[in-house]
């Protein structure tokens, strides 16, 4: 048995890039190895606040980046070296962005993910004024101070380097809201299109102003795995990250760090969520749903099969029903797209009651093999592996249930 580490990210109030690096830090992260990564970004012209904020009676971390004429009395301010080489652009554009990123001292991991944060806010500020990628020019994104966001972002999630990210449904608010270009709805486009770009679950709320900012819809877009309620986890640390605005509900981002107890690669709760994917097929071949087969339990199925079905006009067909962990619902769509003839799939998400398993290597009397330990109460069973036996019966030209009568003696 392995254990996983968890983030949940609880979005009930929105996301921002301030509100994350609050919520981030506060789970108990070094503050000065945070600030000397930062200092190896090499951008200067900000300072940088750390604080508390009380949101209907839950204290929060307040993190606040501030551009130097824009400081404050009363704040913690951790001042940084300033850089000459590098000087303040009023705009910038994602390859400008790129190679500040690039030429940083700031680990590998946490380049990868700054950048692949900044390129989602690209493809949607492209989407929303009509232009090339290469033509967008960041405002707010664009920045020092979402610049430290995000990058700060990826730094703290590559100091924790949790096995999973998650989000609950991500709530903005309604109505609207003033900004450059003057009067806008709420959710904001840029907000709009980087969460129609990704596999978030949104919904709006009563809440008259914007939850959501560009910059956190792309570090939660790029994040997380799955969206919904909180997985069954063992938490042991909550961070508060504050926002900035006074409402009916608490401004906060809350996240949560814990782990699961995680078997043979998979996660094995006692009752944890697999995804169904099924399509109706009547014009694939046996051959090509044999290969389809195998390359969906390559890329990770938990399980594959075909239920004969008749169609309309009585039709003879098969029922394909591939079955995966959440995460990766993508490439096994990709591949019933690309290997079958199917134009739609129906999904859905549904809970089961696993055993706990274990793989492993008995002797027998024609060599080595594999099997699965299931654990079921105060009884223990032994499987064989199929591949495992398959492999043996061949090179000792036996016949394969000799093969599985071997557990029996091997115990």
């Amino acid at each position: 048995m392995q254990k996983k580490r968890i983030l949940f990210f609880d979005c009930f109030s929105g996301i921002s890039g301030d509100m994350t690096l609050g919520a981030l830090l506060d789970l108990g992260l070094d503050r000065q190895v945070f600030l000397q990564e930062l200092e190896k970004l090499h951008v200067d012209g900000y300072k940088i606040s750390f604080n508390k904020a009380v949101k209907n009676g839950i204290t929060g971390n307040y993190v606040k980046v501030h551009l130097e004429h824009e400081v404050r009395e009363g704040h913690e301010i951790h001042e940084h070296q300033h850089h000459p080489q590098e000087h303040h652009h009023e705009h910038r554009n994602l390859m400008d962005i790129n190679r500040i990123i690039e030429e940083s001292g700031i680990t590998s991991g946490a380049k990868d993910l700054s950048k692949r944060i900044f390129l989602r806010v690209a493809k949607a500020e492209a989407k929303v004024h009509n232009r090339k990628l290469e033509e967008v020019h960041f405002h707010e994104v664009g920045a020092v101070d979402s610049i430290v966001d995000i990058v700060g972002t990826a730094i703290l999630i590559d100091m924790l380097r949790p096995d999973m990210v998650c989000a609950s449904i991500i709530q903005d608010g309604s109505g609207f809201i003033h900004c450059q270009h003057g009067k806008l709805a709420v959710p904001v486009p840029a907000v709009s299109e980087i969460f129609a770009a990704s596999d978030a679950i949104t919904r709006q709320i009563d809440i008259n102003t914007e939850l959501v900012t560009p910059t956190g819809a792309a570090i939660i877009a790029e994040l997380a795995s799955s969206y919904g309620n909180m997985p069954e986890m063992n938490v042991q640390k909550i961070g508060w990250g504050a926002g900035t605005k006074d409402l009916e509900i608490p401004n906060l981002l809350k996240v949560s760090l814990g782990e699961i107890v995680n078997v043979d690669g998979r996660f094995q709760d006692k009752d944890d969520q697999v995804l169904v994917l099924e399509t109706n097929l009547d014009d694939c071949t046996g051959e090509f749903l044999g290969y389809v087969m195998e390359r969906l339990f390559e890329q990770g199925a938990l399980d594959v099969f075909f239920t004969p079905i008749y169609m309309k006009k009585n039709r003879p067909a098969y029922r394909m029903t591939a079955i995966c962990v959440p995460e990766d619902m993508k490439k096994i769509e990709e591949i019933i797209f690309l290997h079958t003839t199917t134009i739609g799939l129906r999904k859905r998400l549904e809970s089961r009651t696993v055993l706990p398993r274990a793989k492993e290597v008995i002797p027998t009397r024609y060599g080595e093999l594999e099997v699965k330990k299931v654990t079921a109460g105060a009884e223990e069973r032994i499987y064989p592996e199929y591949e495992s036996a398959k492999k043996l019966a061949m090179q000792q030209g036996v016949p394969l249930k000799e093969i599985y009568q071997c557990i029996y003696e091997a115990e």
